[in-house]
């Protein structure tokens, strides 16, 4: 019967800077690897790995789809400059009382080899250097310490700088009656943006139907996981804001409505399984029927603005949104076509969920009187 050997007293990785919050490529990742011991220990090697890699896993019915990529693959056999006694075998004596540190440091590889590190629904990418202490030459106790990779994506480059915009146009029915139609119109300074800063929303609004429409805003993640030749898709909305109803035969205008960007992770980039795209989702809310949605695409970085050419690209964004804005109403609808409107057998009153629930109506049994003669006032 062999003798049990207790698990060391400490066995933990220490980063050389414990306030690093994230790495990127090409930084050094150094430490040490502490170890005590409650009795004597003889122990064959003390291995360092450094791993980096994206996961995809997840059910799609019956069938289970995983895959894999690695971006960071590092091996090292760590060495005692004091405190030890190695035999002719190379093994290393450990005795209770003293405290090992065993240094370790290597690269990360150059910059746009690697990805952003990650934590979704249905996959990961995570960075970790582990630790193993082997007992003849078998692995004897392990631990791990993860670490932040951040690719810096700068958004002051031409292509994040330049303005998006975008417009749509939607026709309404009910109950297979045409019944006008609804439209957006937006634009944004730019397509790059950081967390905490303002993205400062430019936009027109139309409603020619019968219904009350509700413009809003928001931001949306769409996470992208792809394994086995076939595709997961999972969407969230991050952030929103929303403007007043627009009843029948109205409009409404933002001029610089604002949309904070929170706290996010930038968009992953360079990635073939996992996909994290980011956009401006402006849309108009009409009960009974689906929304009208506009998708400006944004790109979260992690270097932000610096604030030039910042009027340039504000007197770009507010000309294009000119240039293509509809014509809105110049006066309100009067009384006598809103009662001409309202004659119909159903009308639809407002909803205002995002969920694509049946339609609200009321119903009218007669028409509306015509408003009284000034005269009979007097």
């Amino acid at each position: 019967m062999g003798v049990l050997t207790k698990k060391p007293k400490a066995f933990e990785v220490q980063m050389s800077d414990p306030n690093k919050i994230a790495y990127s490529g090409g930084d050094k990742v150094a430490g040490r690897v502490i170890v005590e011991v409650a009795e004597l220990l003889k122990v064959s090697a003390v291995k360092l790995f450094g791993v980096g890699c994206a996961k995809v896993n997840y059910k799609k019915g019956k069938l289970h789809c995983s895959e894999e990529i690695e971006y960071l693959k590092y091996e090292e056999i760590l060495h005692l400059d004091h405190h030890s006694t190695t035999d002719d075998e190379g093994s290393i004596t450990l005795r209770p009382g003293n405290r090992y540190e065993f240094m370790f440091g290597f690269e990360l590889p150059q910059s746009g080899c690697l990805v952003s590190s990650y934590e979704g629904k249905f996959g990961s990418v995570q960075y970790y250097v582990r630790a193993v202490m082997e007992k003849s030459s078998q692995t004897f106790a392990e631990c791990k310490r993860y670490f932040e990779v951040v690719e810096p994506i700068d958004v002051n480059t031409q292509e994040l700088m330049a303005p998006v915009k975008g417009s749509k146009q939607k026709k309404v029915t009910c109950m297979f009656i045409p019944d006008g139609s609804v439209s957006i119109v937006a634009s944004i300074g730019r397509k790059g943006y950081c967390e905490g800063e303002d993205i400062c929303i430019d936009a027109q609004f139309e409603n020619t139907s019968s219904r009350i429409v509700i413009p809003k805003a928001a931001i949306i993640a769409k996470h992208i996981y792809l394994a086995n030749g076939r595709t997961k898709v999972f969407e969230e909305k991050l952030t929103s804001v929303r403007g007043n109803h627009i009843i029948s035969g109205m409009g409404d205008i933002w001029q610089g409505r604002v949309l904070r960007v929170p706290k996010l992770k930038p968009t992953i980039l360079g990635c073939d399984i996992i996909h994290v795209d980011y956009s401006l989702r402006i849309y108009l809310h009409i009960p009974g029927s689906e929304k009208l949605i506009l998708e400006l695409p944004l790109v979260i970085g992690t270097i932000p603005y610096n604030g030039m050419n910042s009027r340039t690209s504000s007197m770009s964004s507010q000309e294009s949104a000119s240039s293509t804005c509809v014509s809105l109403p110049s006066s309100p609808p009067s009384y006598s076509n809103i009662s001409n409107r309202m004659d119909s057998s159903f009308i639809p009153l407002l909803d205002d969920y995002d969920e694509d629930d049946s339609p609200i109506f009321m119903q009218i049994h007669h028409p509306l009187p015509p408003p009284p003669l000034y005269t009979e006032h007097i």
